[in-house]
């Protein structure tokens, strides 16, 4: 007579599998979202049991960390607590870079506006006697020169810097003037004397301004200086 246990424990397998698979979904909860540093990561949390499983190689590309795997161990290594630190500052730096034509274009303007307060400077040393007109062609070419790094600044660091060259124009234009006007009321004490521009206080700020400008242009980042505002 065949015995009926064999019949009995092939149907038992089928039962047990789905029985645990049955506790296995109870003790499972629907995936949860995963958010690193504000960032939605690609795959959920799965909880089981009161813990929470999460994919190790989602977590690494979360994280930017490295994932490797070993014959005898899994390896996650976290990047340097400073690292966005730095790329934050890189990119910030970054953002200050002057361009190169605007660099271009500013070096011009600077050597237009060096001649004019030299010229300006000549002027009240030897107490040269000058036209307007001699004058206004500082003047002109400054502008045109300042109307060509305006032309060239692209970038928001262009801009700014190009703020500062148009400030130190302001400020030349304003002493030229009060040059010329010492001048014309035959002030000797102001537009003869050479000690004069020793004690100029805006002079004296122009001069400051243009060296840090010079330096600024040639480093290629955009810096800024109260001296120039």
């Amino acid at each position: 007579m065949m015995s009926k246990h064999p019949s009995f424990r092939f149907a038992l397998y089928p039962a047990l599998v789905l029985a645990l698979s049955g506790m296995l979904f109870a003790q499972s909860t629907a995936n949860k979202t995963l958010v690193v540093n504000g960032k939605t990561a690609n795959a959920g949390v799965r909880q089981i049991n009161g813990r929470l499983y999460v994919d190790l190689e989602t977590l690494a590309q979360a994280t930017n960390a490295v994932f490797t795997v070993e014959p005898h161990r899994v390896v996650l290594t976290l990047p340097p607590s400073d690292a966005g630190a730095v790329a934050s500052d890189d990119s910030e730096q970054n953002s200050q870079k002057l361009s190169r034509d605007f660099s271009s274009a500013a070096i011009s303007a600077l050597a237009a506006m060096r001649e004019w307060r030299v010229a300006v400077r000549a002027m009240v040393l030897y107490g040269l006697a000058v036209s307007e007109t001699w004058v206004q062609t500082y003047h002109r070419q400054t502008l045109d020169a300042l109307e060509q790094a305006s032309v060239a600044a692209s970038t928001e660091a262009d801009k700014n810097a190009l703020q500062l060259l148009r400030n130190e124009a302001d400020m030349i234009t304003a002493w030229a003037n009060q040059v010329e006007a010492d001048r014309q009321q035959l002030n000797a004490e102001k537009v003869v004397d050479p000690n004069a521009l020793k004690d100029d206080p805006t002079l004296a700020k122009i001069q400051k301004c243009s060296q840090f400008l010079n330096s600024m242009v040639l480093s290629g980042t955009y810096n800024d200086d109260p001296g120039c505002r």
